[in-house]
Parts: structure tokens; sequence; C-alpha cells
């Protein structure tokens, strides 16, 4: 049978909030409280270790050496004052763990860097504590790390599949490519919506502005493709993505390159593939051939790009009032841009 676990006291749970707020407290005793209340609450591993970098398991370890010894067991280890600097034995010591290492090899349960986590290694290691993140970047960077975020990829991804489609159509789309009687478009859809997005800005410290959130969500539906030749991008606003919408945009398309065989690479949405889409081929007087993208493979679709500098132009850190007046700005800033974004 599963162990009960008592809920820490009210008294418990104020007293670990009142130590964390604290002013003399450190980061680490403050990310040790935190993650003993989270696991309390019944928080999983994911977002424990999302707030803390802390797993579940050692945030239940905290929880019981706090419960059997009390609050000051959660405090930093009290040694020598910390130096300001590592020796330069050390520097590269600790650049050689960066580059061969990660930090399961020193028992945090992750696999990537992070700058707090190196800063607490230094300090538990060599008892250097840096006043700022900038040595610690700096160290990063002689490793030849880089800060950025992970890129994302869907967990059924087949590379294989991936890999066998590269080498199949590569060459039979650079033939398309050379071909002048050719036009060859990739194509996508997205969803623009009312919900505000947001992203980084460079601004003058002690800055914050704030920007308006809709409370309501309508969507607008883009149907957009790049012509990869010329960079010219054609974009359309629907209600929605279907088989429909689809076969309205594929003959939109087609009275642009009338006389031209279209080749259109796009994804495997089922509405791509329906039996409506089939009987338009058959029926349509334009010249269209019709190739999917791999399963799970975004990133080869220069289209996505379009959609990030649209995106990043028109909607970022901007409050939408109306949906359809940004729906259009948005198509009108695609459709006057030119796109320069190459296949593979």
């Amino acid at each position: 049978m599963k162990e009960l676990i008592k809920k820490l006291t009210p008294q418990q749970t104020q007293e670990l909030t009142n130590y964390k707020r604290e002013n003399e407290r450190s980061g680490t005793e403050a990310m040790r409280v935190l993650a003993i209340i989270l696991f309390d609450s019944g928080s999983d591993s994911e977002f424990i270790k999302n707030l803390t970098e802390y797993d579940r398991k050692y945030a239940a370890s905290l929880r019981r050496k706090y419960i059997k010894r009390g609050i000051t067991s959660l405090n930093d280890r009290k040694g020598k004052k910390p130096r300001a600097l590592l020796t330069k034995g050390q520097r590269e010591e600790v650049i050689k763990n960066i580059k061969t290492l990660t930090p399961k090899a020193f028992g945090i349960d992750t696999d990537y860097w992070t700058t707090s986590i190196l800063a607490a290694l230094i300090k538990e290691q060599y008892n250097v504590q840096y006043k700022s993140r900038t040595p610690i970047s700096i160290l990063f960077k002689e490793a030849r790390f880089t800060y950025h975020k992970p890129d994302k990829q869907y967990h059924a991804r087949d590379q294989r599949i991936i890999d066998l489609w590269i080498a199949t159509n590569k060459p039979v789309i650079q033939a398309y490519l050379d071909d002048k009687s050719t036009v060859l478009l990739v194509a996508d859809e997205m969803m623009l919506s009312t919900q505000t997005t947001t992203q980084k800005l460079w601004l003058p410290q002690g800055e914050f502005p704030k920007i308006d959130v809709s409370s309501k969500r309508e969507i607008r539906c883009i149907y957009g493709a790049l012509n990869v030749k010329s960079g010219r991008e054609h974009a359309f606003k629907t209600m929605r993505a279907n088989s429909k919408s689809s076969c309205d945009f594929l003959e939109s398309l087609g009275n642009l390159y009338k006389g031209y065989k279209i080749v259109l690479v796009w994804d495997n949405a089922s509405w791509h593939k329906s039996a409506e889409i089939k009987h338009f081929l058959t029926k349509t007087k334009h010249n269209f051939h019709l190739i999917n993208f791999p399963p799970y493979a975004p990133e080869l679709n220069p289209q996505e790009h379009v959609w990030k500098a649209g995106r990043a132009q028109v909607t970022h850190n901007n409050f939408i009032a109306d949906i359809d007046t940004a729906a259009n700005q948005f198509v009108q800033f695609l459709n006057k841009e030119l796109f320069d974004y190459k296949f593979f």
C-alpha cells in the first residue's frame, strides 16, 4: 500500500514562508523552501524541477530533513568565507567538466547546464561565490557553449523517415527549382488569436512595460504559400483550416500561376489529403503536383520562418482588439515582403 504522507501543519508552512522572505537568505536556501512547499502541495516532479531545478525525490528528502531537524537544516553550510576567484587550475577543471560531463555527474538530475547550477557547483566544490552571472557566462563561453533555448521536437518524430525523405526528394526538388516552367511553393496554415503573445525586448534598466491582454479568445486561420524561387509570399485569411478552405487556397494559387506547373509541398494535415482535395485535383484546370513533408518535421518547411517573421513584426507584444483587423494587417505585411528562405 502506498504510504500516506502527512501534510505540513499551517504553522510549519508559515515558518517556511517567513524563512524564505528573510532578506539575508541566499537563493539556494529560498529554492530549498520552495521545493518543500511545492512537494507538500502535490506538485509533480517536472513542475518542481522547472521552478527549483530540484527533482521531486530531492524535494522529499529536504522535507524530511526539515521535519526532523527544524528550519536551520535548510541553512547553507557555514564554512570559510567564499573566495572571489577560481585559480587557473580550477578554471581549467570547471571548463573541462562543462565540456565532458553533465550535472548528473554531480548528483543533479538534469542533462543540461544552467548558470545557477554551475554557480552552485563552483561554490560547493571550490568555495568560490561570484557576485554576478558574468564570470559564469565567461566560463561557458570559454567552454564554447552558447546561451539559447533548446529546440522542441515531437516525441513521435522518426529521424530515419525524415532522412529518407530528404535523400529521396532533395534531387527532385532541385530539378523543380531549375525548371523555369515550374513554380515551387511551400505551404502551411497558422492560427492567429486575440491572446497576446510576447517576445523579449532590450529595455532600459529598471523599465518594465506592461502590455494589455484580451479576456476573449477569437481565432482566424491564415493560409500561406512561399514561392521558394522568388521569395514572394501568398497569404490568405480564412475562418478555419479544413478541406474546403484548402481547395479555395489551391484555386487562388492556381489563378496566380496560370500556365505553370505548380509543385506545392505541405504537411500531412488530414485536410491536405482528404477526398475533397483529391476531387479538386481531378477537376481543376490548373496543373498541380502536391508533395507532403515527412511527419513531425516542421523545420524542413521554409514557410515556418515566414510565420515567425510575421508574428515578430505584427502581433508580438501588441494588444489585439479586433481579430479581423489584426489578421488583415498580418496578411498585408506578408504579401508585401520578400522572404529569402531556402529549402534544406
